[in-house]
């Protein structure tokens, strides 16, 4: 096979920041912009490959999508014991603002990014399910948008499944789960961190790009005033901001970028949010243990795809393995994103593991522990060499009239020797990732 030439690298990482191709961080209480590194040699995924995990991520959404509702309403699966009542409401994600309410068309996460790695031992693993906000579909978009700029024969010589139709899915999506009106993508301004994804996918979808001052509420309808005055009714919003500042009236009371009354509107039905309010629950990585039961119990099906072996320290034999084993495991805090809250026993010093196992003692419900598997290096080039490096998939998966799994994702990878965190904010790059149509 053919791949991308490393000559083009650089000319494409020209254009991504010619193109506004960032993301954004606050260190320090400074708002910093960045480039997204790129890295020209992709990953393939083979087409035997991908029809696994395509199967496995609908299997696995399907039932992500039957948990919340269930949660948020029937709650037969506490009833029946698969899942402990307190560890669901002590779940800092867990809503109450949201019990008892119908989405649209019964669909809570219509964009989910779910995070694989593949092991040394040619299995894929899920390691992490991102349900509320999940960003990244627009870099590899505009990654294969601008090789094919700088490299055009590329995708003429190699069997690859084009992944324009990411913004298509996307809009279908909208469209049918709208209660009548525009779709609209809501930001909270350029300072976001993902304000390119915001602004990219508002324009190849159509949709409007949105800012909470731009709308506002009547008789219960969301509307959109656009710069000339003309107000339209808003059917479908694709919130780009977390749920404690969706709604200064229901959530934090000090948000200036949420919508007074939205959540009114929404619990009313008329508007759908994307993603659904609540949502946190089910991304809980303490919640991510019970996602295999969770297959059983709705859909009477076992589990395509595996998890990583998974540990809660909130079960007194678990406790006590993780524990015993602390050195050997990486501990994460279910609260925490972005590669933040990861720990590895076998880094710490002793007074750094005397500590966590305090804590972990003191909130057992705070942590979940893993062994840890290890993934395969990709080759990335550095320096004009090319080195081996840590890198994990991000697939996209839309749930709309159908559950579909995107033929692309985010391939993100550590630029740091024997790192096995991935994720940009500390300091990862990115591929594009090749899904072979044969």
């Amino acid at each position: 096979m053919n791949t991308t030439p490393v000559a083009n690298a650089k000319e494409i990482n020209t254009l991504m920041s010619r193109y506004g191709v960032k993301f954004g961080i606050y260190k320090n209480g400074t708002f910093k912009e960045q480039l997204f590194p790129f890295d020209a040699i992709p990953r393939v995924i083979t087409h035997k490959d991908f029809l696994k995990i395509e199967k496995g991520l609908t299997q696995r959404v399907d039932a992500l999508n039957m948990f919340l509702y269930d949660i948020y309403h029937d709650k037969k699966i506490i009833k029946d014991g698969v899942v402990p009542e307190d560890f669901i409401y002590m779940s800092s994600n867990y809503m109450p603002e949201c019990e008892g309410i119908e989405p649209s068309k019964k669909i809570y996460s219509h964009i989910s990014g779910i995070d694989l790695v593949e092991g040394k031992d040619g299995e894929w693993y899920i390691l992490e399910d991102n349900l509320r906000i999940p960003s990244g579909a627009s870099y590899p978009l505009i990654a294969r948008e601008l090789t094919r700029v700088a490299s055009p024969k590329t995708f003429e010589e190699n069997s690859i499944i084009d992944n324009r139709n990411y913004a298509k899915l996307l809009k279908n999506a909208m469209d049918y789960c709208s209660c009548g009106g525009i779709n609209a993508i809501l930001t909270p301004g350029r300072y976001n961190a993902a304000y390119f994804e915001h602004s990219y996918l508002a324009e190849r979808t159509g949709a409007a790009l949105v800012q909470s001052h731009e709308l506002f509420i009547e008789n219960n309808i969301l509307y959109h005033r656009d710069y000339s005055g003309s107000k339209s009714r808003v059917g479908t919003l694709y919130r780009r901001i977390s749920d404690d500042f969706l709604d200064p009236l229901t959530f934090n009371p000090e948000s200036l970028i949420g919508i007074p009354g939205l959540m009114d509107t929404y619990r009313a039905g008329n508007l759908a949010i994307i993603n659904a309010p609540g949502n946190g629950v089910a991304d809980d990585k303490g919640a991510y243990y019970f996602v295999p039961k969770m297959i059983k119990y709705y859909l009477g099906e076992e589990p395509i795809m595996k998890n990583a072996s998974t540990y809660l320290p909130f079960y007194e034999e678990d406790r006590k393995y993780v524990l015993e084993n602390i050195r050997k495991l990486v501990i994460k805090d279910v609260a925490e994103a972005g590669g933040y809250g990861v720990v590895f026993g076998d880094r710490l010093s002793k007074e750094e593991l005397d500590k966590l196992v305090e804590m972990i003692k003191l909130e057992p419900r705070r942590w979940i522990a893993q062994e840890v598997i290890d993934f395969k290096d990709l080759p990335i080039i550095e320096d004009g060499k090319e080195v081996m490096r840590k890198a994990d998939l991000r697939a996209f998966v839309i749930s709309g009239e159908k559950t579909t799994v995107w033929a692309s994702g985010l391939t993100r990878f550590t630029r740091l020797k024997d790192s096995f965190v991935v994720n940009s904010s500390q300091g990862g790059g990115f591929k594009d990732t090749w899904v072979l149509s044969r």
